[in-house]
């Protein structure tokens, strides 16, 4: 199987028998996700999507990514959470994280995912002198970061070619039907893109929120979703052996006897966005009611020079989920060197995944002898097909952990807190009633 679960490491941690004892838990939550009567059963599009989708509007994406990569130098990604983190992980996983670097195709840079003047600065400085196109996504169109960048970039863009031509050079990815962005895009004649009303943000990677800066990227979309279709199939059976599920039942069970805090590590560095892509779909799933682990990430080994520290000694409130990337996209042979001066010969003559590996091995014996419970998601490779497989492995096991704790996993109430606080500091017509006690509140 290109991805599995695998529990061999967590014997000592984990019985058989608390499986089995929960398995009837698991039951339920897949009853309540194909039945759609569970809470958030208006967001499940993401269930079907990787053979429902629109095959009309896939051409299209297609088209239009090789319209950017065939007329720009640079295309610039505006959108924040679901709108921008999905794709970034997919395009570094499968292109790697210097892919703006080395490739061939437009660079692609994501902005609108802060307020930070400097960062925004920066975007467009990359910019200057270069032929450029924007995908802004946003559903309502008003996200405030989404929106500030795309009102900067927008008047950059119109600048440097003309109206004209920058209509044709911006994308947006946005509501069917309705909202600002939809309206500005039909009066402009921009090409618009659906962000599905029934897929969530953290869900959305796999329609055209993602998988157009994707294809600029000249990743396989096919592949991305054929890979996501045998996901389907390989993680839809209510089965004690569905790997999403045996993890989901996993993190259930460590989470239930005290462990607050998991850790997804991985040995690639080009995996470290895929974790920011994880944590928050976990996060955002299951944080809520004052519920949940908190989903934390490593790059391993250079995090073990950091963190851990903590991981092998600290508090043991945690458990670690490491990604097994099996085939490494680029292996080296290391060679003998004369004098042996740094005194690795004896590493020699084998490829350095080799000894990756072992660094990995080392590391989940090391963690587990000192009480960490570890567990194993394996992956044949980095690519356009196992990156389908894996996210939609990551997608079925949140539903069900989700359910499993007894929380609406596809809203996320607790993201409006900080908005309604913002705004009221900003001056946000309609909010004048909060300003004057929040600002008393930070005297």
């Amino acid at each position: 199987m290109a991805v599995n679960f695998n529990g061999k490491h967590l014997e000592k941690f984990i019985s058989e028998y608390e499986y089995t004892a929960l398995y009837p838990q698991v039951e339920l939550a897949h009853k309540l996700l194909e039945s759609k009567t569970g809470p958030g059963n208006d967001f499940l599009g993401w269930m079907n999507l990787p053979e429902t989708y629109d095959k009309e509007e896939f051409a299209r994406i297609k088209a239009a990514a090789e319209k950017i990569r065939n007329d720009s130098d640079v295309l610039l990604v505006a959108g924040i959470g679901g709108s921008y983190l999905g794709a970034r992980a997919v395009i570094e996983a499968c292109e790697g994280v210097y892919h703006n670097e080395l490739a061939n195709g437009p660079k692609i840079y994501f902005c609108g995912n802060s307020i930070s003047p400097s960062a925004l600065n920066d975007i467009i400085a990359l910019t200057k002198g270069k032929r450029f196109s924007i995908n802004v996504i946003s559903k309502s169109g008003t996200t405030t970061e989404t929106a500030l960048a795309f009102r900067v970039l927008r008047k950059l863009l119109v600048d440097a070619v003309g109206e004209q031509e920058a209509d044709s050079r911006i994308y947006a990815t946005t509501d069917r039907a309705k909202g600002t962005l939809k309206q500005l895009a039909d009066s402009r004649g921009w090409p618009t893109f659906v962000v599905p009303d029934d897929v969530g943000g953290r869900y959305s990677v796999l329609t055209a929120v993602g998988l157009l800066p994707i294809a600029v990227a000249g990743i396989d979309i096919d592949k991305l979703m054929q890979g996501a279709a045998d996901g389907m199939k390989l993680f839809g059976e209510c089965s004690m052996e569905n790997p999403a599920y045996k993890y989901a039942m996993t993190r259930t069970i460590l989470y239930r006897k005290g462990k607050k805090v998991e850790t997804l590590a991985c040995f690639e560095p080009d995996f470290a966005m895929m974790s920011e892509w994880f944590k928050q779909l976990y996060g955002e799933s299951e944080g809520k009611d004052q519920k949940g682990l908190m989903p934390t990430s490593c790059i391993f080994s250079t995090d073990l020079h950091s963190m851990g520290q903590y991981l092998q000694d600290g508090s043991r409130i945690m458990f670690e989920t490491f990604v097994d990337v099996k085939q490494p996209a680029k292996d080296l042979y290391l060679e003998e060197l004369e004098g042996n001066f740094d005194g690795l010969n004896f590493l020699s003559g084998q490829n350095m995944s080799v000894v990756n590996r072992k660094a990995m091995e080392g590391t989940i014996l090391a963690h587990t002898d000192g009480g960490v419970p570890v567990g194993l998601i394996e992956v044949d490779a980095l690519d356009a097909y196992n990156m389908g497989l894996l996210i939609y492995f990551f997608w079925k096991g949140c539903a069900v952990s989700g359910y499993m704790l007894g929380v609406n996993p596809f809203d996320q109430p607790g993201v409006e807190s900080y908005k309604k606080n913002m705004f009221a500091l900003m001056g946000k017509p309609g909010y004048e009633g909060m300003k004057a006690e929040l600002e008393a509140k930070l005297k």
